[in-house]
């Protein structure tokens, strides 16, 4: 019954454009149920706008960010004959679907999906996928770049919150700028979620640490630059992309930095923003990558039809002009950049620092 409403959703939405049923058929996969349906309901919308941009047809499919899930897209998809799949968020749906997708020829442009894995094991599986979303250690790498530049000449520390994420950041970023030559004062993990963190500025202090890179949640970052304050301790606190979590009663000290992604209708095309906000869409959370993805899909299959070539092949090493600009993938099919930017806290918001 599942992979017929699957299957009933597709052919309604296919239906809905008679005038393009000559255009090769886009896939999109998203959890349209279940916890994520909101990021579902953003990437829905993102592509059907980036599908009347592109003049493709578009076929839609629930995942439920679930194995089940992406299996039934995919053989819904299959069924649809599609040409080319985007979309998934969520790592046990695409991994459930790429068999499938691989065998019937049709390959993938992951939206969301960040798992190192995906294309890491492309070789192995022979899975025809690539991916818009950054890799899961973009954020490390954009760590130590950014701040090994700035950071230079400075007696920095590493602390980490002992959870399995924050670990894996702060050793792979100890790692990484290690390997630029520079070396932390101190390196240490602290005890999340107290009402102060005295303690662990005594340590930086002792340390002689004026910067500090913290693999750790926003509260816990909050409450470390606010005892610094109150100990007239100068210290200059980074974090990762977790600092864009809602925060709670205490907020950010001023000209605390953060590595993290950018708000993307900050830097698309203007005029794309602005047609979606006419059309009553909010170009928030996953929008403006789920239209950006449809346009990269649209022209890798004009590009295969002029070439004579697989999707896959004209994805791979290649580069795309789209409403967040342009977009490269390397030969194993991951982004050729790295969208992590340095941000500074101020007025209440994180600015882009340039």
């Amino acid at each position: 019954m599942r992979d017929l409403a699957l299957a009933l959703a597709i052919v309604l939405a296919c239906a809905a454009s008679p005038a393009r049923s000559a255009e090769p058929t886009i896939g999109l996969a998203a959890p349209l149920t279940g916890p994520s349906e909101l990021l579902g309901a953003q990437m829905r919308a993102g592509a059907e706008a980036g599908a009347r941009k592109t003049g493709a047809t578009l076929a839609v499919a629930d995942d439920q960010c679930s194995a089940e899930g992406g299996a039934s897209a995919a053989r819904a998809f299959i069924e649809a004959k599609v040409a080319i799949a985007a979309g998934f968020l969520c790592t046990e749906a695409i991994e459930a679907a790429l068999p499938l997708l691989k065998d019937a020829g049709i390959a993938t442009l992951a939206t969301g999906v960040r798992t190192n894995a995906l294309t890491d094991r492309r070789t192995k599986t022979g899975w025809l996928v690539a991916r818009f979303a950054p890799r899961a250690d973009a954020e490390t790498q954009a760590a130590s770049d950014i701040l090994a530049e700035r950071w230079r000449g400075e007696h920095f520390a590493i602390v980490d919150d002992g959870t399995i994420y924050s670990r894996e950041l702060a050793e792979g970023f100890r790692a990484a700028i290690e390997r630029k030559g520079l070396k932390a004062v101190l390196v240490d993990t602290f005890r999340p979620q107290l009402d102060n963190q005295i303690g662990l500025l005594g340590r930086l202090r002792r340390a002689g640490a004026t910067h500090v890179f913290v693999a750790g949640d926003r509260t816990d970052v909050a409450v470390m630059g606010r005892d610094a304050a109150g100990l007239a301790y100068p210290l200059t606190i980074a974090g990762g992309e977790v600092l864009r979590a809602a925060g709670e009663d205490l907020d950010l000290t001023e000209g605390t930095l953060m590595i993290g992604l950018p708000e993307w209708a900050d830097i698309a095309d203007p005029a794309t923003v602005a047609h979606m906000r006419e059309a009553g869409i909010e170009p928030e959370g996953y929008v403006l990558p789920a239209f950006a993805s449809v346009e990269i899909a649209a022209e890798a299959l004009k590009r295969a039809a002029a070439n004579g070539t697989a999707p896959i092949d004209t994805i791979q090493g290649e580069e795309f002009q789209t409403a967040l600009g342009t977009i490269g993938f390397s030969d194993a099919g991951d982004r050729a950049d790295n969208p992590y930017r340095l941000f500074r806290y101020a007025s209440g918001k994180f600015e882009m620092v340039e």
